[in-house]
């Protein structure tokens, strides 16, 4: 189970690598953040007049081989001060995290072959070309390269659009030299998850067309709670193996007018994706104080063009000791750090779990249309937890079936039923530890 934190470090404090100092990563660790996933490192396209905005996509990369030198100090020794920073994240106990682009490159990039054209409206890159049979080896050298850089995974992009026989391979090679690199998988399709986890080797896939649609249609439209448990059904074993988020780089910001605008109405969403069943789980700077993209016209923070989002010009003031944040947006850090480090217990990445919903039906203050409830659970304890997508607080009696938790070690004896009272304020969790039950 991992917890990644996203960033551009482009758009955190003075944009430098050396901005993520030790106060920033033992910012990180107070998270329970486990890795970093630094997006724009590998050097992209920037000035040509195909590039989208100033400096451009990180997701257009010229020179695999190179870092962008915009986030150097010194940008004679880029290379250098990010073998630095690789360091430093280590020395946290945190991993490093990069991107590998296997679908396309910029146009100027030479290092391996590509047709001369693009998909959808990417006119900023062109497309690789897997028929030629110096593809592969070029691709393989790539991770390669950055493995030897210190980087422990990287986040795949696009990997629909890609040859599965390609990837396979990929992943088959580099796994043989560097056996626990991490490779995650941009997939939308959720009938591929299986093939992506199982065949072709990847440790972990997004669940956007799962948890985050979902999620944002149960908190936008009014849409059913229900649909949670049909999706972790549909998903069964691969549920471990998903990564769940709230936004990322490519979609809106959660609090921007053009989603859910309040901040606070993550907690249930945030409870459930960090909590149930042990899937992993990705935070975007700045959303843990509610950033807006208020700078944006379409709720996204932008990935083309030199930006400065409020909320991580005031994070990295607040880390470096400035008391900048406001009374609510400490509240907001405070519940997602409560929840995120929470996730690290075993309880909640080794234990078992119990959707509570099927049985809850009848229950009395508990809606299934707007209301989740689990049982989290080991051999030593057992948490319930209440997730309320509503906009009016709740008070549920949360039945708890006899003989559900396993059986008691002292004398064999199934743990009894229970009716757990639980309170949860709207668009928030209850996280209730149960001592009784065991």
């Amino acid at each position: 189970m991992e917890r990644i934190y996203q960033v551009l470090p482009r758009l955190w404090g003075r944009g430098k690598f050396a901005c993520w100092d030790a106060p920033a990563l033992d910012y990180l660790r107070s998270l329970g953040i486990t890795a970093v996933w630094f997006t724009g490192v590998p050097r992209h396209a920037t000035g040509a007049s195909y590039v989208k905005g100033d400096p451009g996509s990180p997701y257009a990369v010229e020179d695999w081989f190179d870092v962008n030198p915009y986030l150097a100090d010194e940008p004679a020794k880029r290379l250098d001060e990010f073998r630095s920073l690789v360091e430093r994240v280590h020395a946290a106990g945190l991993k490093v995290i990069t991107d590998l682009i296997p679908n396309h490159v910029a146009p100027s990039c030479r290092q391996v072959p590509t047709h001369d054209w693009f998909d959808y409206d990417w006119s900023d890159t062109r497309k690789i070309d897997y028929s030629r049979p110096e593809t592969l080896p070029a691709l393989v050298q790539i991770v390669d390269f950055w493995a030897g850089l210190g980087v422990d995974g990287m986040r795949c992009d696009m990997v629909e659009l890609v040859p599965p026989e390609a990837l396979k391979e990929l992943i088959g090679r580099v796994r043989g030299r560097h056996p626990s690199f991490l490779f995650i998988g941009e997939c939308y399709e959720p009938a591929n998850y299986g093939r992506f986890c199982g065949e072709l080797g990847f440790d972990l896939l997004y669940d956007k067309s799962g948890y985050y649609d979902l999620v944002r249609s149960i908190l936008c439209n009014g849409a059913s709670a229900r649909s949670l448990t049909w999706n972790w059904q549909r998903l069964g074993v691969l549920q471990g193996r998903m990564l769940n988020f709230l936004e990322n780089h490519d979609e809106q910001r959660f609090a921007s007018s053009a989603y859910a605008d309040v901040p606070e109405k993550a907690f249930a969403a945030l409870a459930f994706g960090a909590l149930f069943n042990g899937a992993s789980f990705l935070l975007y700077a700045g959303g843990e104080i509610g950033e807006r993209a208020q700078e944006a016209t379409d709720g996204r923070t932008s990935i083309f063009n030199w930006t400065h989002p409020e909320s991580l010009c005031k994070l990295d003031a607040f880390i470096h000791g400035k008391d900048v944040l406001n009374a609510k947006e400490k509240a907001l850090l405070e519940r997602y750090r409560s929840i995120l480090t929470l996730s690290a217990d075993p309880l909640f990445s080794k234990g078992g779990c119990h959707d509570l919903c099927y049985c809850n039906g009848p229950a009395a203050g508990f809606d299934p249309e707007r209301h989740f409830a689990f049982l989290r659970f080991n051999a030593d304890s057992a948490v319930l937890v209440l997730c309320n997508f509503s906009p009016e607080p709740c008070c549920a009696q949360i039945y708890i079936p006899e003989g559900l938790l396993p059986q008691k070690e002292n004398g064999g004896q199934l743990s009894p039923s229970a009716v757990i009272t639980a309170r949860a304020e709207a668009w928030d969790a209850a996280i209730i530890r149960l001592r009784d039950l065991r």
